[in-house]
């Protein structure tokens, strides 16, 4: 089943919902880091997320998140765009903790209970916006929850959630966002949080067979307008011709001592973890051209 991101209003355009099912964006994930469930569960929430803050920007724009917290997982960044493209890493990948007293996977405690959360927003501006909260429980949706109506001043209701199997695949994974719009009735309001409060996690809505939408009328109601329907993927953005590029940028000196050191260069994306490996030979053909601009610069 193909992953799917829903963007819509609700109630006469008094609150913006999102709602995604990212299992396959999730296990792309747990793949290419080879992941360990509390790991692949910090990666997979703080990515559903993402794809649905970036479907909030617009067309173009992209974000950046950073999770900072004290705990053993290290710090958790996610990219993503407009178009749902997301991409994401942990810097301690192989972080599996018992579970929590609730008998889950232990999420705050691999994030840590102390950091922040940082978010920058490339709006195509002269200068990224920037946004940064501490982290107030490390389950992250609840620290999303709190961004938004810290840094964003946009109250909101978050839910995220990623089921992981015993063999370590992804079950599950998916969450929404509800945004509340300036001057909802106040009943509207107590009508939103009662079904916020009861609703059933987002996995097991997911294990059951719901759907994006049918997980967002379960919150509002029949009263849901849909805007956009898009799949989020993972996609990096790296590749050869921009590794290569990034060598040229040290400059002839340096290449040079490369290749005189080392003989070679294996370049790792920490994003998608891929591998490009440059030769004796590539450095060499790289240094020529440094050396080029070089003397069209003097």
């Amino acid at each position: 089943m193909k992953d799917e991101l829903i963007r819509g209003t609700a109630w006469n355009a008094g609150i913006r919902v999102f709602a995604a099912r990212t299992t396959n964006l999730v296990a792309e994930l747990q793949r290419r880091h080879d992941t360990y469930p509390t790991a692949t569960a910090a990666l997979g929430r703080s990515a559903t997320a993402g794809a649905m803050m970036g479907v909030m920007l617009k067309d173009g724009a992209r974000l950046t998140i950073q999770v900072k917290g004290d705990g053993p997982l290290g710090q958790i960044v996610i990219d993503s765009n407009s178009e749902a493209e997301v991409r994401g890493y942990v810097d301690h990948p192989h972080t599996h903790l018992p579970s929590n007293p609730q008998g889950k996977l232990d999420v705050a405690g691999a994030v840590g209970r102390n950091g922040y959360v940082n978010v920058i927003k490339d709006l195509g501006l002269k200068e990224p916006y920037r946004g940064s909260v501490p982290i107030i429980s490390g389950e992250l949706a609840e620290d999303f929850t709190y961004y938004f109506a810290e840094s964003e001043q946009v109250p909101s209701a978050v839910g995220l959630g990623v089921l992981v199997d015993v063999d370590n695949s992804v079950l599950h994974a998916g969450g929404f966002i509800v945004q509340v719009m300036p001057g909802m009735p106040d009943d509207q309001l107590e009508r939103l949080e009662q079904a916020v409060s009861g609703m059933p996690h987002i996995t097991a809505l997911l294990d059951r067979g719901e759907t994006p939408e049918s997980i967002l009328r379960f919150l509002v109601g029949d009263d849901l307008t849909i805007h956009e329907r898009v799949e989020p993927i993972f996609r990096c953005k790296c590749s050869r011709e921009r590794v290569a590029n990034t060598l040229l940028t040290l400059g002839a000196e340096e290449l040079r001592s490369l290749i005189d050191q080392d003989g070679k260069a294996d370049v790792l994306c920490h994003f998608c973890n891929e591998t490009y490996a440059f030769s004796a030979e590539d450095l060499e053909d790289l240094h020529r051209q440094a050396s080029e601009v070089r003397r069209r610069g003097d």
